[in-house]
């Protein structure tokens, strides 16, 4: 029931503050007993582990293995906005599925005025932890702060209905203080808050108030919530958090603890990695396939060694086929001469038809050791093609050595083994196909880049453009060059043949560059030109034109740095959501585009899937809260991946581009601790200090267009049948099905999915109505049937209108029903259930439109009709004992 190695990372951007680091500790100790209790026993934390950056002074901290910023599970780093302080976490997954990182600013950490607002560190570490771990959902929301209830009653949108406050309102919608009732929607209008009592008795839940002293549990099934229009009741169909918690493989054949006596606070390791040591151990055997291996190798190692690799790393050079030759020992990039100089050490010629891959392996850790003895925190990038069955033989000695392994695989014939070198050190994996003619090698290259966080350093892919070019015949583009970077701005092209093509590229003031100011290097077929200073912010127009009369593939790659320190520049991070899969289950492509924490809307994302043999696959991504898309603009665009051509390896790329893009300067709509505006205490309100005003006009910051071009990594598929194969995918589970009332008609939207998951346009739909979610979750077919049969499915993507009136409303009985929607093919293969959405018909309590009612307004009409009542009983009980006595 213990958690081992949790890693919490401090960027290097974090002043150095020794208080960060006790506060930390502080904070996850409180949360371990608080998780222990919330979870029943079940779970609590027992190591963990504190990664300090570089940039903070040395103090005898232990040396990092093979945790890095980038793989933590919390990191510490200015906030994602620049308003807030809200802890949150990165959660882009389905219900259950585990999220990214937790975020928490070095404010809310050192900062006790803080715990007014989002209650203790510990509690609020449990709050996010459950969003990381098991993939619930706030059980708040700030859109829709209330609802009306099948009873016609306002109620707050919380978990338990058990907890207590008043209403408030202190803006122009407000009578006297009081929350004004809006009698078209039921609703309060704008400015009201629910403030809730401080001492309650009410035990749950930690997903909405965790900052509340009684609150020590998740909602389960007895006290949730399901009318509730939340977050976690939308993705979860109504589970409670603590249904979908203890479904978790963390707790499958883990029974309780139930004597709270044997946990012990959790250890700490302090770690801290110094200089970056990489070695580059190169397979140039003959098993590699293709005649022109050893040409594309040095073409991508030496663009790593001229462009990419960040100034002041330590790298060294390795070989091997059936033995292992150290080329150069660790130098330190300081000056463009020693990348000049390392690079003169890479291979020129094939070795032996044979491959070693420990021979190789086992030399890179001594030339790492030839620095300071350690091997702890290096990393090692194996390329390799070749077979090699004896490769267990060094294994564990190579993941007991401390030192990440990154993996590039090239071509079929690799070894299976291969990839669980990155997956035991926490290592990268990529894979080339067997063409490598084309830019795949150089763009993998491109992709590995250090892990500390300090993107200012770290170079950025702007551009691979890659084509068979006939006869005589261009490869002419265009390509953004940013005002996020220009730094260090290389344009590199590559070619077949000898002779190097025509080059011809223009600044955006129209200067033009031409082969005479390029590096070209005749041997390896590479021309290189670095920009000097800042590259001109614009479009770049560049021209590759074949002088032979043959084909030949031609490529260009730009690459660049963040132009400012304090400014950062747009990246990309591409991956997919398994690193192998069976046929035919999907699988996910996601790609985050961010300007430090904020996300980047209105991207073009495109994802280039290479498999093992085969042409490419070419999949539009979208970040449009619909079908794999959890939440819409929080600049983490996807699709669905579920047709492959065969069983094996396969590579991710993506290229991304803009011509105008905005970014959101406020707070996004990810799972983060709520802000308490107060509470209430022995009678008397008291509120916190108000959010920090934003101008409306500073929402969002519009910025002209961009490029980028990101490797995202390898995967491998098996399972696939032998061609051709029946349909078996069906239409993708809708997730934004929304219901408003109209002239006493539901009117229900949504984004309509494919004929296969979201691809292509789905047959038909079935719509059904029920007054109980739990009846349509659990019973669908046995529900109220909406006649849908004149509504044509539109293609996936597009958005759905469809409008009916309930049978439930005409008879008056009820006012409250809930919808789903199930879509079809012409197979007739269902998707899954969509999210229920809920359709309230507000009974207005007066029949005069323009009349509002507060909330105090019927309180005091409930008071003084109770008055008359008792005023007129007195005085017909008084009357009638005059009348006793006369008689």
């Amino acid at each position: 029931g213990g958690y081992e190695g949790l890693v919490a990372a401090v960027h290097p951007r974090v002043t150095e503050d020794a208080r960060l680091l006790a506060r930390l500790q502080e904070m996850i100790t409180e949360a371990s007993f608080h998780l222990f209790n919330a979870t029943r026993g079940r779970a609590h934390f027992r190591s963990v582990k504190i990664l300090i950056p570089p940039t903070w002074t040395e103090k005898g901290y232990e040396a990092a293995k093979h945790e890095s910023y980038d793989m933590a599970d919390v990191i510490v780093a200015p906030p994602y906005w620049k308003q807030g302080d809200d802890p949150y976490t990165l959660q882009h997954g389905a219900c259950g599925q585990m999220g990214k990182y937790i975020h928490f600013t070095p404010n809310f950490l050192v900062n006790d005025n803080l715990t007014e607002i989002y209650g203790s560190r510990g509690r609020v570490f449990v709050h996010e932890w459950a969003h990381l771990r098991w993939g619930v959902f706030d059980e708040y929301d700030s859109e829709r702060p209330f609802y009306v209830t099948a009873q016609n009653q306002v109620k707050v949108t919380r978990c338990s209905s058990d907890l207590t406050g008043i209403y408030v309102c202190e803006k122009k919608s407000c009578t006297e203080g009081s929350c004004v009732i809006n009698k078209l929607t039921g609703l309060f209008k704008e400015g009201c808050t629910f403030i809730h009592e401080r001492n309650q008795t009410a035990v749950s839940s930690i997903m909405y108030m965790q900052s509340l002293s009684s609150v020590a549990e998740f909602c389960d099934k007895h006290n949730h919530n399901r009318e509730a229009p939340n977050l976690q009741n939308r993705m979860c169909d109504y589970r409670s958090t603590w249904e979908v918690i203890k479904n978790s493989t963390d707790f499958k054949n883990n029974p309780p603890m139930t004597n709270s006596s044997y946990i012990t606070p959790p250890s700490f390791s302090l770690l801290q990695k110094r200089d970056r040591v990489i070695c580059l151990v190169l397979d140039i055997s003959k098993t590699v396939s293709g005649d022109n291996w050893i040409n594309r190798l040095h073409q991508a190692a030496e663009l790593y060694l001229l462009q990419i690799v960040e100034e002041n790393s330590y790298v060294g050079i390795v070989t091997f086929s059936h033995i292992g030759e150290i080329k150069a020992y660790v130098r330190q990039i300081a000056s463009d001469a020693v990348r000049k100089q390392l690079a003169s050490h890479l291979p020129a010629a094939p070795g032996s038809k044979t491959t070693n891959i420990c021979a190789g392996l086992q030399l890179a850790l001594e030339v790492i050791r030839k620095k300071d003895g350690n091997t702890y925190g290096s990393e090692i990038v194996l390329v390799t093609g070749g077979q090699d069955i004896s490769t267990k033989k060094c294994f564990s000695d190579m993941v007991n050595s401390g030192s990440v392994i990154h993996t590039i695989t090239v071509g079929s014939s690799a070894a299976k083994e291969i990839e669980r070198f990155s997956k035991e050190t926490g290592g990268l994996k990529f894979f080339v196909p067997e063409r490598l003619d084309f830019s795949d090698l150089l763009d993998v290259f491109s992709g590995i880049l250090s892990r500390s966080g300090d993107t200012f350093n770290q170079s950025i892919q702007i551009e691979s453009a890659s084509d068979s070019i006939g006869g005589y015949k261009e490869l002419h583009r265009t390509v953004t060059i940013d005002s996020t970077v220009g730094r260090e701005t290389f344009f590199v092209a590559t070619w077949q043949m000898s002779g190097a093509p025509e080059i011809t590229l223009s600044d955006p003031s129209g200067k033009s560059y031409t082969n005479k100011d390029f590096d070209i290097d005749s041997i390896f077929h590479v021309a290189r030109l670095q920009i000097p200073g800042i590259a001109e912010t614009g479009e770049w127009i560049y021209t590759l034109t074949n002088i032979h009369p043959s084909p030949q593939v031609l490529t260009m790659m730009v690459t660049s740095r963040a132009a400012n320190s304090t400014i950062p520049a747009v990246v990309v991070k591409a991956h997919m959501s398994k690193d192998i899969n069976d046929y035919p289950n999907p699988m996910v492509v996601y790609v985050q585009v961010s300007q430090g924490f904020s996300p980047v809307l209105g991207a073009n994302v495109t994802a280039i899937i290479s498999p093992q043999n085969g042409d490419p696959i070419s999949l539009e991504l979208f970040d449009n809260g619909a079908g794999s898309d959890i939440i819409k603009n929080d600049g983490i665009y996807s699709k669905y991946l579920f047709s492959f051509p065969g069983n094996g390896r396969y590579s991710l790329k993506v290229h991304v581009h803009a011509s105008r893009t905005i970014t959101p300067q406020m707070a996004m709509q990810w799972s983060h601790a709520m802000y308490i505006p107060g509470y209430v205490e022995n009678g008397k309100i008291k509120m916190n200090p108000s959010r920090s005003s934003i101008i409306r006009n500073d929402l969002q910051i519009k910025r002209g267009g961009f490029h980028r071009t990101a490797a995202g990594g390898s995967f491998i598929i098996s399972a696939v049948p032998a061609g051709p194969y029946a349909d078996v995918f069906p239409p993708c589970k809708i997730i934004d099905l929304d219901a408003r009332i109209e002239d006493n008609k539901v009117v229900l939207s949504w984004t309509a999915p494919g004929d296969d998951f979201d691809k292509g346009q789905a047959a038909g739909y079935e719509i059904r109505t029920s007054e109980t979610p739990l009846e349509l979750r659990d019973n669908f077919y046995k529900t109220t049937f909406v006649n849908a049969s004149s509504l044509s499915p539109e293609r996936a993507g597009y958005k759905e209108i469809f409008a009916f009136k309930p049978e439930a409303f005409t008879t008056g009985n009820i006012n409250i029903i809930y919808i789903a929607i199930r879509a079809m093919d012409e197979v007739l293969l269902h998707s899954e259930l969509s999210n229920i959405a809920q359709a309230v018909m507000f009974i207005p309590l007066m029949d005069d439109p323009n009349v509002e009612f507060s909330v105090s307004t019927i309180l005091l009409l409930v008071l003084g009709l109770l008055a008359v009542v008792c005023l007129t009983g007195s005085t017909i009980f008084c009357l009638l004992k005059k009348k006793d006595k006369k008689t």
